[in-house]
């Protein structure tokens, strides 16, 4: 029920969000070379099967961090639409994490569910992690919020769903805060934009 709620009130949140520039922040690190080479990288998948990020050289890559019970979870259905319409130059991949309010409760196989029964999503769904800075914080978001790692960015993620965008080269290019809507015009310029 309280799904329905939110999904029903979720126009008027991005709107009131974005009125008042709450989670709307927009960071940008071009040409930053990384330390540490996003390529190196690697993180368990929602199947349990490691995904190694040297397989998306010459691919934009999307990062999100997701819960099922948030306000902003209806971004899933944008995520998708998003994917669909450049996956031929896109990776999408959604991190769930239970760091803010226990927005995400699940286990892995009910998050998956979920995913699907709601949202019908291809992209890829990682292993439910921490994505804030605690001892046991996904290495994959250690990188992207470590300067001395990505190169420039110590963003942290400011809610569920705050996105960050690498390019083809394995640089990080982008934050963008959790009431950007995924179809926003700065997003897909960034990921048609080479």
């Amino acid at each position: 029920m309280r799904r329905k709620i939110l999904k029903f009130f979720y126009p008027v949140l991005m709107w009131i969000q974005n009125k008042i520039n709450r989670g709307t922040k927009r960071l940008s690190g071009k040409d930053k070379t990384p330390s540490v080479s996003f390529y190196a990288l690697f993180a368990a998948m929602n199947s349990g099967h490691t995904l190694e990020f040297n397989k998306f050289r010459g691919k934009k890559v999307l990062l999100v961090n997701t819960a099922s019970d948030c306000g902003y979870t209806h971004q899933y259905q944008q995520l998708q639409e998003l994917y669909e319409q450049y996956k031929d130059r896109l990776v999408v991949l959604a991190f769930p994490a239970n760091d803010f309010k226990e927005q995400e409760k699940g286990t892995d196989a009910e998050i998956a569910e979920f995913c699907m029964k709601n949202y019908y999503i291809s992209f890829t769904l990682m292993k439910k992690s921490a994505v804030k800075r605690i001892p046991d914080q996904n290495l994959v978001y250690q990188w992207l919020t470590d300067p001395e790692q990505n190169g420039w960015c110590s963003q942290q993620p400011e809610w569920n769903f705050s996105k960050y965008l690498v390019n083809e080269e394995g640089v990080l290019m982008n934050y963008f805060g959790p009431s950007v809507s995924p179809l926003d015009n700065e997003i897909i310029a960034a990921i048609t934009n080479n």
